[in-house]
């Protein structure tokens, strides 16, 4: 009625149509990946996972993010679909309970019996490590510096246990019982050999 061509409608429907595509596409794929979790379960509300570097606990999982509470108390809202196209580590899925180790290097010509003496007990003195499996202690290698040791034992996670808590007490334990006992943990050495033409002129100022 207006003599305006049906051409110009076809070509702003189809490039409305091209741009709406190309902008919900995100949307889409996130709201998919929410639907795929949801029905697959690979991460429930209250598991502990670690995905692009962030550890925390799944406190939502909603239509386009998934809500993760880090153990910091920081808020991380992570795209659905990175949550299927990326790494994730869960560390609940199928069992709490987890192992976790321990590295500490104790100079050369320590009581090698009473390193390991020491270690396992810092390790049953703490109330939140398991019983069972029972911790261990192991000489791992011979170091440049030092006699590296490391102590390997489960916990069971919880909203009420950290594992970066439990590993810290149990690094204090093994300082102050290794400071009563006079075993020096090493640090890192080096001897320096001057190869000179005549002697150094060193003076005291």
């Amino acid at each position: 009625a207006f003599s305006i061509p049906l051409t110009a409608f076809a070509f702003l429907g189809g490039a409305l149509a091209i741009g709406i595509g190309f902008g919900s596409q995100n949307i889409l794929n996130n709201f998919i990946s929410g639907i795929i979790l949801l029905i697959e379960r690979p991460i429930r509300v209250g598991d502990q996972i670690e995905v692009d570097g962030i550890g925390g606990t799944v406190v939502n999982i909603g239509a386009r993010c998934t809500r993760l509470m880090t153990f910091s108390n920081i808020d991380h809202l992570i795209p659905n679909s990175k949550l299927l196209e990326n790494k994730v580590i869960n560390l609940t899925f199928v069992d709490t309970v987890i192992r976790t180790t321990i590295s500490v290097g104790v100079a050369y010509g320590s009581d090698l019996r009473k390193v390991f003496q020491l270690i396992k007990k810092a390790v049953d003195d703490h109330g939140l490590i398991n019983k069972r499996p029972e911790p261990f202690v192991t000489l791992t290698d011979f170091g440049d510096n030092a006699l590296l040791f490391e102590v390997r034992f489960w916990i069971t996670l919880s909203g009420k246990v950290n594992r970066l808590i439990v590993e810290s007490d149990v690094r204090h334990r093994i300082y102050h019982l290794f400071e009563e006992a006079g075993i020096v943990m090493a640090y890192p050495q080096r001897d320096i050999h001057l190869d000179t033409q005549k002697p150094l002129d060193i003076r005291l100022l």
